[in-house]
This record gives structure tokens, sequence and C-alpha cells, in this order.
């Protein structure tokens, strides 16, 4: 059981006179406590399932009344007609994949039909040259996998983008018995997930999820609606002091704050459907934070916000810009009937200074190394910060891949830092 934090304080307030009288007695060297380095890394695995989890959406994507086809609308410029035409073709597509499936949650739990790249639905290569190529994938996971633990020292990994504690297992490789595992259940193929070296920690590893992060895409649509990620905390004693990390995956498709690379800058409260349901999620890991806060000053925040908070703090909002009444960001927030609020900018609203939060810098990343930038981050409690006798930095860790696979290892690299605890 992690101790109360009130119950420490009382504990010192108590015994402050005998406390003092300990310190003019202990050497120096004894009145510090040590700190033990603890490699951390987060990876989202683009759609990282079992082999029989692939084969299971080849079967379904193949159907002939499916055909590849892609079941969410693209954007499209011009006329409403157009539009309206892409609206009606994506449901079609959907409506023929969920027959395939066998249902709406049986589609759920499959891998999109443009998950690994799109396909040729004239000319479509053969089910078992695309198995071989998806083991390709799955051996550039695991061997990613295992370099960020035998080659960087990485303890503690936070997963995006996996189907189940199986798959986990499966990268881990030669390492699997040396970690323990927790995946977060959801309603999608689409889920977060923690591994952690089992002599981490000094008591078992607790996980709890965030269901609440899962929110419905579309509430109107009921039942048939799609639900977002939801988020897995992972409590650990290390050192002898307690440790919470949040894993999160947030909503994609609102993640620029300034216009670039072909990407509309927007903020959160723009009428963009993208940006109001990672809008409806702020509230949701405000909350969680500030609970954690207060069972644990020692906390990690971190995975694939799909929202470039670096760019945001950059931006230095005043906090009278943050929400658009004006409201300070630390008092509470109002969310209307679906759940928004009134917050227009991700990282000052969590990061009002209660509890005081602090960015990872990312360093120059080199060659070997692309994918999405801007996306995964790692945010710290102050706490963590001041226990750090050097300056806070995280780099990027190459991809382990094959320049001939057609379904590439991931469209992210593996972030990784060394945290003093």
């Amino acid at each position: 059981m992690f101790p109360s934090p009130i119950s420490s304080l009382r504990f010192v307030s108590f015994s402050s006179f005998l406390f003092a009288g300990l310190v003019l007695v202990l050497p120096a060297d004894a009145q510090v406590r040590e700190t033990v380095p603890i490699g951390i890394a987060i990876f989202n695995m683009a759609w990282a399932g079992t082999v029989d989890d692939f084969k299971r959406h080849v079967e379904v994507c193949s159907a002939p009344a499916v055909n590849w086809c892609a079941s969410r609308a693209k954007a499209v410029r011009g006329p409403r007609h157009l539009q309206a035409e892409e609206a009606g073709r994506a449901r079609q597509c959907r409506e023929a994949t969920m027959e395939a499936a066998g249902g709406f949650r049986e589609m759920q739990m499959i891998a999109p039909c443009s998950a690994y790249g799109r396909r040729s639905a004239k000319n479509p290569p053969s089910g078992n040259a695309m198995v071989e190529s998806y083991n390709a994938k799955l051996a550039g996971l695991r061997a990613t996998v295992e370099n960020l633990i035998g080659n960087e020292d990485t303890k503690i990994i936070a997963f995006q983008e996996v189907k189940s504690r199986k798959v986990v297992e499966q990268v881990l490789g030669r390492f699997a018995g040396e970690f323990d595992i927790c995946v977060a259940p959801h309603d999608a193929f689409q889920t977060v997930a923690f591994a952690w070296e089992k002599s981490v920690s000094s008591v078992a590893g607790r996980c709890i999820p965030n269901h609440d992060l899962a929110i419905a895409e579309n509430p109107g649509e009921g039942v048939l609606s799609h639900s977002v990620r939801p988020g897995l905390a992972l409590e650990l004693m290390i050192n002898g002091e307690p440790v919470i990390f949040l894993n999160v995956h947030l909503k994609s498709g609102c993640a620029n704050l300034v216009t670039g690379h072909g990407f509309a800058g927007r903020s959160l409260t723009d009428p963009d459907p993208a940006c109001e349901i990672l809008n409806r999620q702020v509230p949701v890991i405000e909350d969680w934070v500030e609970d954690v806060a207060g069972r644990s000053p020692r906390f990690v925040l971190l995975g694939d916000f799909n929202r470039k908070i670096d760019e945001e703090e950059k931006a230095g909002i005043a906090a009278t810009k943050v929400r658009t009444d004006g409201s300070d960001p630390a008092s509470p927030n109002t969310r209307d009937v679906w759940g928004r609020v009134k917050s227009s900018y991700f990282w000052q609203e969590i990061a009002d200074g209660s509890p005081e939060l602090y960015q990872v810098p990312l360093m120059p990343t080199g060659k070997g190394c692309r994918g999405y930038d801007g996306l995964d981050h790692i945010v710290v409690s102050e706490p963590i910060r001041q226990m750090q006798r050097l300056p806070l930095s995280s780099r990027k860790v190459p991809l382990v891949k094959n320049h001939r696979q057609s379904i590439r290892t991931s469209d992210h690299c593996p972030r990784v830092v060394v945290l003093e605890f």
C-alpha cells in the first residue's frame, strides 16, 4: 500500500525535534539518500497484434464486399457533393466490413484495412506473402525492444497501439521472463500496456486502467460509436518510495498548434471533430493527474499525446488566454453536456501549477530514426525533476527494420529517458 502523504506529514511534525537531533550527529553522507537510475521508454508499435490477429485482418479485408476499402472518410476539399460522396463511400465500406467481421464489436477488434499500408484492390499480394511481411514487422519490433532492454538498460516500457498481453510477451523476446506486464482492457484493437523489469519494484506492481479516458467519439451513435483508447496507471515502489506512471494514447488528428508541413494549426476549441474529442479528454487527464499527485508526489505522465505540447509550451500562452472564458486554468473546469471544456490549449491546462509539471526535452534525433515528430512525450512531476543530478533530456532510438519489408516496423521510434529515483 502506498503511504498517505497526510499521515507522513503528521509523523514529521510529531517527531521533528528528534529528527533535528539526528541531523546533528549523522555524518553528512548518511543524510543524502542514494538515487537509483531507471531507464524508461515509450513505444507506439503501430497496430501490433499477433500473427493470428493479422490473419483475421487479411480474411476480413480481402472479402469481396470489402476489397481492402478504407472505412474512414478522407478529408475532401471542394464542393459539398464531393464531401457527401466520400462520406457515403466510407459508410458503405464500414457496413461491408462490419458484415464480414460478424458484427460491430468484432470489427472493432480487427485492425482497419489500411492499418499496414494501402493494398491494391485489383491485385493484392497473396495471403502468405502478407503474413511473411507481418512476421518481418514483429521481428523488427522484437529486435527493437530487445535493444532497448539489452543495450539501453531500459527497465520500464510504456507501449501504445498493442492488441494484447500476448503480443507484448512476444516483442519482449529473450527478456520476457524478466518482466511483468499489464494491459488496459479495451473494446477495440488498440490499447496501452506496460512492461517492467521485476527487480525494479520492491513490491508487486499495481496496474489501474482509466476507462474514463476511453470516451465515445460520436456519443450520438450509441453502442455503434467507436471509443478512443483508455489510460493505464502503473504503481511501483522504487528505492523505497512510491512512483506512479501514467500511460496515455490520446485522440489523433489535432496535433499542431502551429501550421506547418501540410498540417493546419488548431486550438482545442476549434470546431474540428478531432480537436473536439481531444478537448473532451483534457478534463479527464487533468482530474487523473491531480488525483495521482494527491497520492504520490512522484509520478510520470508519458505516451503518445497526439498533440505537440512542446509547441504549446513555447508559445507562452497567457493564463487568461488558456480558456475561452478567461477563467484561471487552475480553477475547476466546467464541462458541457458532451463533456467539452473551454480549454483551448492542452499543456497550459494540465500544467497549471497544481501540480507542477515538467516536459523532458528531446535531444536532436540522428539518422535512422524517422517517424512522427512531436507526438510522444515524457512529463515528470516537479519532485522527480528536483531529484535529478544532471539536466533532464531524452532521445529517440532507431527502429530495427529490414529494407525489404513491405509492412514497416512502426511509424514511431521509441523515446527513452533515464530518471533517478
